[in-house]
């Protein structure tokens, strides 16, 4: 019997979400569901599969919430990292849900468990000093300067729609579940972790892990899961129809290849929502239906 190989899929958590219109739960699970539906088809082919996902708008609708609630109700709001524990709860229930009755309807004997996951990120990260990551609501100038002084906020204004809250992104070191991760997969379980990136957590002096008011970018700790595993291959879903560099931006454009980031991802697959498959290898950019 050849040798499985092993793959990490993130998925984005835009790409969980089809469009304005269809944002709820129930929406996000349906989207999940088709997702779900082509990673199993993968895993009947004989692939190991590990699960990251973003969590940024499901972050942003907790905080949301939250903000509504202790403004409303005099309910306490829920801390960053906390909301990021939430979303992998949820996100990952939705996954495993999916990927049992996918598993089930194709007579599958397989597994799906979700690892609630601690990142690692140094404490003299440069992002510490230059927060740049919006969450949560938009607020006048007065709210903001006065969640800023009371609560050590950082705020900006974003483009003339309001303040916001703006958070660091520093860069993932360490899974701390990692060795769990492993367990599970070496028994054969379709493990999902390091969801919305990881909780950012920093080690104190004397050991013990806290939890930081910080968005880790979900690339950078599934890439930092594939390498730790020793994966065979990276992939990521998203919501759009092409890989692009400065995406968004007007100097936009095809990349003619992936660079390496620290020795790795010279070569990144993406499962695309639209139900292709698009493949950036080394050299150009090749298409080809699933």
């Amino acid at each position: 019997m050849a040798e499985k190989k092993l793959a990490v899929i993130a998925i984005g958590g835009n790409s969980l979400i089809k469009d304005k219109t269809k944002v709820t739960v129930q929406d996000q699970y349906q989207a999940a569901k088709e997702t779900c539906y082509h990673i199993a088809e993968m895993i009947e082919r004989g692939w190991d599969v590990a699960i990251g996902h973003g969590n940024g708008p499901q972050v942003g609708f907790i905080l949301r919430r939250s903000e509504i609630a202790a403004k409303v109700a005099g309910m306490h709001e829920v801390p960053l990292d906390f909301c990021g524990a939430d979303t992998q709860g949820a996100i990952g229930y939705t996954l495993q849900q999916n990927l049992y009755n996918e598993f089930k309807r194709r007579g599958m004997n397989k597994k799906a468990a979700t690892v609630v996951t601690q990142v690692l990120v140094d404490r003299d990260d440069p992002a510490f000093q230059n927060p740049t990551k919006p969450i949560g609501s938009f607020m006048t100038e007065e709210e903001a300067r006065e969640r800023a002084e009371k609560e050590g906020w950082t705020v900006v204004e974003d483009a003339g729609r309001g303040w916001r809250r703006v958070v660091p992104s520093p860069l993932p070191q360490e899974i701390i579940e990692l060795d769990a991760v492993r367990e599970l997969l070496g028994a054969g379980v379709v493990t999902i972790t390091v969801g919305g990136g990881g909780i950012p957590v920093v080690r104190d002096d004397d050991g013990s892990l806290r939890g930081m008011a910080a968005v880790i970018d979900k690339d950078y700790a599934s890439s930092l899961l594939a390498r730790s595993i020793g994966a065979d291959l990276f992939l990521i879903s998203t919501a759009v129809e092409k890989v692009y560099l400065n995406f968004g931006k007007p100097d936009q454009q095809l990349p003619g290849g992936i660079p390496s980031v620290d020795g790795v991802a010279v070569r990144i697959e993406i499962v695309m929502q639209t139900q292709r498959l698009r493949q950036v290898p080394e050299e150009g950019v090749q298409s080809r239906e699933a």
